[in-house]
């Protein structure tokens, strides 16, 4: 079992940054699979990035590829996604998701068993 909180959420311009941090509330993250996903309204939930629980091998959308970084910091119990020369496409609510039965990540929303309530990304300039 894992308790999900994502941070780090807000305004930022287009072409700017902003980092978002996935914290285990319970549980040890490292344990798990972890995958951001975004939501914009009136559209599916998309698979953004993925870290894996095996090898830490990461895996991103083609969207950001290039500019976003998913990474882990275990001393935290965090994984984070770096978001850089962001666009007006990348506004949306950002949700982390875990699962522990897989090792391998996956940027499919619906093989995920925990997720958190979400960080809101606005990207205005």
């Amino acid at each position: 079992q894992v308790q999900i909180v994502e941070s780090g959420g807000g305004l930022v311009h287009p072409g700017g940054s902003l980092t978002l941090s996935c914290a285990a509330r319970s549980g040890t993250l490292d344990y798990y699979a972890v995958g951001w996903f975004r939501q914009a309204p009136g559209k599916d939930r998309e698979g953004i990035a993925c870290i894996s629980s095996s090898d830490s091998s990461t895996y991103y959308a083609d969207s950001v590829k290039g500019r976003f970084t998913i990474s882990r910091d275990n001393a935290k119990n965090t994984v984070n996604l770096q978001m850089n020369n962001v666009h007006p496409s990348d506004a949306g609510v950002y949700h982390c998701e875990a699962d522990e039965s897989f090792t391998r990540c996956k940027l499919q929303h619906s093989e995920y068993d925990y997720w958190g309530l979400g960080a809101q990304v606005t990207v205005s300039a």
